[in-house]
């Protein structure tokens, strides 16, 4: 289980594959670690350098107090990509990992290959609905927060026919810590890329769950229209994580695109 030290913060990461593969990294949603990439990830294995890892405050990473900026996070991942010694990548994020890709991008634009942004946007929610998300917490922990997760994160079909598999993602998201959390909710509160979007030009796939109410399919086709040459991909039967309700599918539709763009 290697833990490596980026400007003073601790993070735990995962490298799977040859080295000599085209390296694909994967930032995990709010609330949950690398894990939730574990099969998609088994299925690019042979193609590519795979690497996962636990943002600040999530996991086994460091927490570090609030707030957290995008671009903080983004950083993070660049002095992840020096520590491996990777010039460049293609970055996979899911929700706000789909915003530290995007913050890769605009900040780091040479060391982004390609972009799969798998639910969501170039802005997600508001400073509102951040704040009070914030206030919740701050009030009641995560414990408060357990129920409406697991309903933005997984389809209903998802929660009623796998209860095992929800009590489980809700041990991860209570696991999670509170300053890591706060952190990172600051980070979306802040995070709005509309205007910054048509600036990114690398090849860029966004993917979304058919069944997502918290990161819903208009709000991804509202980032393909940003991202010049963007391509979207609906994912049937699936809700806010289509990396753990169909994980087959993502890999799949990651791999077409993949090809059609000569990276693998």
């Amino acid at each position: 289980m290697p833990f490596v030290q980026l400007n003073n913060i601790v993070h735990r990461y995962v490298d799977e594959g040859a080295k000599e593969k085209p390296a694909i990294v994967f930032a995990n949603s709010l609330g949950s670690d690398l894990r939730i990439w574990d099969e998609v990830a088994a299925r690019l294995a042979a193609d590519f350098r795979v690497i996962r890892y636990d943002k600040r405050g999530h996991g086994l990473t460091d927490a570090v107090p609030a707030p957290y900026s995008a671009k903080d996070l983004a950083d993070d991942v660049a002095r992840l990509l020096d520590a491996l010694e990777i010039g460049e990548a293609v970055i996979c994020g899911v929700s706000v990992g789909g915003i530290i890709a995007q913050a890769l991008a605009l900040n780091h634009p040479r060391r982004v290959r390609a972009l799969a942004l798998c639910d969501t946007g170039a802005r997600i929610g508001s400073v509102e609905s951040w704040q009070q998300r914030i206030g919740t917490v701050q009030t009641g922990g995560l414990k408060a927060l357990e129920s409406p997760t697991m309903e933005r994160w997984f389809s209903a079909q998802f929660r009623a026919r796998r209860p095992a598999d929800i009590r489980g993602y809700s041990t991860m998201l209570l696991q999670t810590s509170v300053a890591g959390y706060i952190g990172t909710c600051c980070a979306l509160r802040d995070a709005d890329f509309r205007a910054m979007a048509a600036r990114i030009k690398c090849p860029t796939l966004v993917l979304c769950g058919a069944e997502d109410i918290s990161t819903p399919p208009e709000l991804a086709k509202e980032l393909v229209d940003l991202i010049p040459g963007a391509r979207f991909t609906l994912i049937e039967n699936a809700g806010h994580l289509p990396c753990v309700e169909q994980p087959a599918i993502v890999a799949e539709r990651m791999m077409q695109f993949f090809q059609e763009v000569q990276i693998v």
